[in-house]
């Protein structure tokens, strides 16, 4: 059968295999489609971000409307009923509503106050077992169920920083092969490469193209440069999250990118400033005791020392988790793993949703 007008209500917390099946189902026998993504405000994942990630993964017979819904849950009161059919008449448009398609029991109330059909779709879950309940509880348990965005917001992000020659990207490349081994969902584990230095190995080979003589110390940085760098730094780490595991690991980041900026120029731009994000750790590699290997691109061994100290310093004030990594390779890579399990097995705090009111039978006489 076709409708000309389905109606689908919920709030996708956070969208998920079942969210995209049931809007699928919809829009296979519907001219056009309205998803109303009604959480409450007190909710983790922001409104504009599930809208987002729904929006991407569906066609333009689907439209999606956010809206905040703070009113108590009780499937048996009438009037309650009506607040929150006021908020979800105002978001799906004044379109007549065909079809309410839902998975949960609420769904054919809703249907008949909307003065529709309903139909239900997998209420069982049968053909995709998975749900919001289920995805806020044990999100790594359920990857293979979420979309790209979400697994991008959710995927734990380590940041490793340092000076030049202290290993952090032998440190970084070496944890998501650690983790890749795993297998399962690890397998996809991956880390994002200093895009800095990609930068800087073009701007010495253009030299070279009229000066094959130049070297980095030739190589000239301004302001625009490191925003470029820093952007580039953010854009490789999300499109990274999306595709990877529930943990990403990246050679420097855009805080990193600050201290070079002040190495070159002096001090820091509001520009780049902007784009510092706070990942959940960083790994600070320490210069004491690692030789230095200068591999062309390299300032020189005597900043190292200063830099180390500048990174410390700037993760101190910023308050944000770090650990300093020292000793022998093996032994970072040790400690960098029971760190990150250890951030892994904290799991991911979800406000909870308003729960629905439950009435309790008056006890006999």
């Amino acid at each position: 059968m076709r409708y000309a007008h389905g109606l689908i209500v919920g709030k996708f917390y956070p969208p998920h295999a079942g969210h995209h099946a049931l809007i699928e189902a919809a829009a296979s026998v519907c001219e056009r489609v309205t998803v109303v993504v009604a959480p409450s405000s007190a909710e983790t994942v922001p409104l504009e971000l599930r809208l987002r990630w729904l929006r991407e993964a569906h066609g333009p017979n689907v439209r999606f409307a956010g809206v905040h819904d703070d009113h108590p849950i009780d499937y048996d009161d009438p009037a309650v009923w009506e607040l929150h059919m006021a908020v979800f008449r105002e978001a799906a448009g004044t379109d007549r509503v065909d079809a309410v398609f839902s998975s949960e029991a609420y769904g054919p109330e809703l249907a008949r106050r909307f003065h529709a059909e309903p139909v239900l779709v997998d209420p069982a879950r049968l053909r995709v077992s998975v749900s919001g309940t289920a995805v806020r509880a044990d999100p790594i348990a359920h990857w293979h169920h979420l979309g790209p965005g979400v697994r991008g917001w959710l995927a734990r992000r380590v940041v490793v920083v340092g000076a030049e020659s202290t290993g952090t990207t032998t440190l970084a490349r070496a944890l998501a092969r650690h983790y890749r081994l795993r297998g399962g969902v690890w397998a996809a584990t991956r880390w994002v490469p200093e895009y800095g230095r990609e930068l800087t190995e073009r701007k010495l080979a253009g030299l070279r193209v009229s000066r094959p003589e130049a070297t980095v110390f030739d190589v000239t940085w301004d302001r625009d440069d490191f925003a470029e760098v820093a952007a580039a730094q953010n854009a490789a780490e999300d499109a990274a999250a999306r595709a990877g595991s529930p943990v990403l690991f990246a050679d420097t980041d855009a805080f990193a990118t600050t201290i070079w900026e002040e190495r070159y120029l002096g001090s820091t731009s509001p520009e780049v400033r902007a784009l510092v994000r706070d990942p959940d750790l960083y790994l600070l590699t320490v210069d004491d005791g690692v030789p230095f290997t200068d591999d062309g691109l390299r300032d020189g061994e005597h900043l190292r020392q200063w830099m180390t100290g500048r990174f410390r310093d700037d993760l101190a004030a910023r308050g944000v988790a770090y650990a300093q990594m020292s000793g022998t390779y093996a032994h970072r890579l040790r400690t960098a793993v029971c760190l990150v399990d250890g951030l892994l097995a904290g799991g991911r705090a979800f406000h909870p949703p308003i729960s629905p009111h439950l009435r309790v039978a008056p006890a006999e006489a």
